[in-house]
Formats: structure tokens, sequence, C-alpha cells
């Protein structure tokens, strides 16, 4: 059985790509501004702190524009959303990057556009063409070739990496689930929605990180912080779950790609953190893996009623 949905107008996906580009554009400054920010502030504190921020925004946002709650089903997929995008990566990110430039994260997180379309396929039941899976274990496979390449002695996995690779797999489950929750939503509600949720958690992370280590930083360090709490907590998503929602997940997927570029270019200039030409063969291998993916993704698929 198929349905026409209005998410298909050329109109609409326009919207929607224009939409993800300024999520994008967000998102690619935030592995920097979190490295930034973990030089002088507790890890724990700039994960569960910038969500917090974020949360007291989401809940003035609710208030202002009279927001309906959310029925028990969408309570339950809002908790997939936070574990995700709330939680999971801020935690796994501010981890890693206590110890991995934001340089060598952008090169794991480029496997990201793939993990979505794959929480994607998954949550849409679809059955994509073979072409779809080898494409996802190939970008796969480039990442942990040049993780065990540049990782610690006898090219083991660093904790940093595996850190990361736990943050990809969780953000492109909440990406996956927010996306398809923004179209009953909203983009701007399901990030808000989710951030409000996860206050009585993030509240209480944050006071026991800041009792056990009194936050002391800069001026710079506090710029970071308060990029990560209000950019890509909160204003970032209203635009990426807004271009999910209205382009598709797969399509709107696609522009992920610049995300790992425009990283390292952020790490270099703003950092002056080295990009070794290693890095770039490996983020330009898992690129070309992702496009695969997503050329996949988009071809006729049979769906399960």
């Amino acid at each position: 059985m198929r349905v026409q949905s209005s998410a298909t107008a050329p109109q609409t996906i326009t919207a929607g790509l224009g939409y993800g580009a300024l999520g994008v554009l967000a998102f690619s400054m935030s592995l920097p501004a979190t490295r930034v920010a973990v030089a002088d502030l507790d890890p724990w504190f700039v994960a569960f702190g910038r969500a917090v921020g974020a949360g007291l925004l989401a809940v003035g946002y609710l208030r202002l524009t009279g927001a309906p709650r959310p029925t028990r089903d969408q309570w339950r997929r809002l908790a997939v959303v936070a574990l995700g995008v709330v939680v999971g990566f801020p935690l796994f990110t501010s981890l890693a990057l206590t110890t991995s430039t934001s340089a060598h994260a952008a090169v794991v997180i480029a496997v990201l556009p793939a993990m979505t379309a794959v929480f994607a396929v998954l949550r849409g039941g679809e059955r994509p063409p073979p072409l779809f899976w080898v494409a996802s274990g190939g970008g796969l496979l480039a990442v942990l070739v040049f993780l065990a390449a540049t990782g610690a002695v006898a090219g083991a996995l660093t904790t940093a990496d595996l850190f990361l690779l736990a943050a990809v797999a969780l953000c492109g489950l909440g990406y996956a689930e927010g996306g398809v929750l923004a179209r009953e939503l909203g983009g701007a509600r399901t990030i808000c929605w989710a951030l409000v949720l996860s206050l009585p958690a993030t509240v209480a992370v944050t006071v026991v990180a800041a009792v056990a280590d009194p936050p002391h930083a800069g001026t710079t360090e506090w710029t970071a912080f308060a990029y990560v709490s209000v950019v890509s907590m909160f204003l970032g998503f209203f635009a990426w779950y807004a271009g999910l929602a209205r382009g598709g997940i797969a399509r709107v997927g696609q522009i992920q790609l610049a995300q790992p570029v425009l990283t390292l270019a952020w790490s270099a200039l703003l950092l002056g953190e080295t990009v070794t030409r290693w890095s770039i063969v490996a983020a330009a291998v898992v690129l070309v893996c992702v496009v695969l993916t997503q050329r996949a993704r988009s071809a006729p698929v049979a769906r399960r009623r």
C-alpha cells in the first residue's frame, strides 16, 4: 500500500533541504566547541549542562506557543529521541573530546549519515537493496581501519574512539526517530519536548557534576559552552528536524555529507589542529560509501505492511 504525502511535493522537499542545510551548518561547529569547553570544564557538566540550558529555553518556547502535550505513544518515542540526541551524543562526544581532537572525531562522525539511514530503514520497515548494506558496511569498515591505524599502541582502539562510535549509533537512532516524530509534532516541538522530558535527569547530573568539580573556566570556554547549549542543542534541531520532516530522512540526510568536511575546516581554522592527509582520505572514503548508501536508500524498495 502506497501513501502519497505532501512531504514529497517539490516545494516541500526544497524547503526541507534548506532547513537541513541550516541544521548541518549549526552542528558542524559542535565538536570544535565541545573540544574547547571540556578543556577546562568537566565533560559530564558540559554534556548535561548544555541540555539543562536548552531545556529551560524549551520550556519557555512551549509555553509561549501554547504547544499541546504529546500523547502517551509520542512520549515513548520522545524518550528514544532524548536518549539519542539529548543524552547519548553529547555525553559520549564530551568524554571522547577530553583526549581526542575534533578533527579526529570528525572522521568518525562522518559515518553518521549512514547510521541515520540504517535506523530510518529499520524505523520505516523497508527492505533496501543489497547495495545499501554493502555501502553501510563499507563506511563503517573505513572508519574502523582509520581508527586502528591512528589509535593507541599496536593500532588498538582507544577509549575515545569507542565513545565516538557509541555517540554515532545513539545519534543516528535519535535523528531517525525524531525525523519521523517531527511529522506529527513539528521540528521545534519534537526537540523541545525531548529536552523537557530529560530535565529531571539532566538537572540532577549537572548539579552532581558541578558539586564534585566546581566549574572554573575562561570566557572562551564559557562561550563554547553557550554555543553547544543554545545552537547545537536547541536552535540547530529546530531546523534539522523540520528538514527531515519536510524533505524525508533519506533525502535530507545527504546534506550531512558536508558536516565532517566543515568540522575539519573549523578544527583547523579555530583550534589550529592538524588535519592530516590520512584524515582527509578516510573522510573521503566514508563519504563515498555514504553517497552509495543514500542512493540505495532512495531507490524504490518493498515495504512490509
